[in-house]
């Protein structure tokens, strides 16, 4: 396993930065910002991105940073699919130990994934992946739950899901 990041970023610096960037309530735009500023200012990510619930039981790839992705992913697949399902928070050390793993890049090794719950309805989640095995720790998942909720306060629900 790595030796996990020694410095790792300022949670509450970055939700107060978050916040001044999501200056518009329209969900397409602030969920490309999301992306951006998370694969931007969180160390060693190699990919950064939300999959949407436009059907039941299935996520659509939505606005991201890195390289091509999965689409669709189904509610019983992977670890955007089990934070989905769960509507919990999702924390993989090695996404090759886990029999359900979706290989989008051979190079992730770790993945962080949050499900983002407006008013009690599902309408995504926040996908981040690392080349660094065992990359997130529990500040981690805590900081990063904090800015979806800081984006959650800052969005209007898709227009989708009304």
């Amino acid at each position: 396993m790595n030796t996990p990041i020694t410095d790792a970023p300022s949670y509450a610096l970055l939700n107060r930065q978050l916040e001044a960037l999501l200056d518009t309530r329209d969900w397409l735009t602030n969920s490309a910002q999301l992306c951006a500023f998370m694969f931007q200012q969180v160390p060693a990510l190699n990919w950064a991105g939300l999959y949407l619930q436009r059907e039941p039981a299935l996520l659509s790839l939505g606005p991201f940073q890195g390289k091509p992705a999965c689409h669709p992913i189904p509610f019983s697949k992977g670890v955007c699919g089990a934070a989905a399902s769960q509507q919990q928070t999702q924390r993989v050390d090695d996404v090759n130990a886990l029999a359900t793993h979706i290989a989008c890049d051979a190079d992730s090794r770790a993945e962080l994934v949050v499900p983002i719950v407006q008013n009690g309805v599902l309408w995504g989640v926040l996908d981040l992946d690392s080349p660094e095995q065992g990359r997130f720790s529990d500040e981690d998942q805590a900081g990063v739950e904090a800015l979806v909720a800081t984006f959650i306060a800052a969005t209007d629900l898709p227009d989708f899901l009304r």
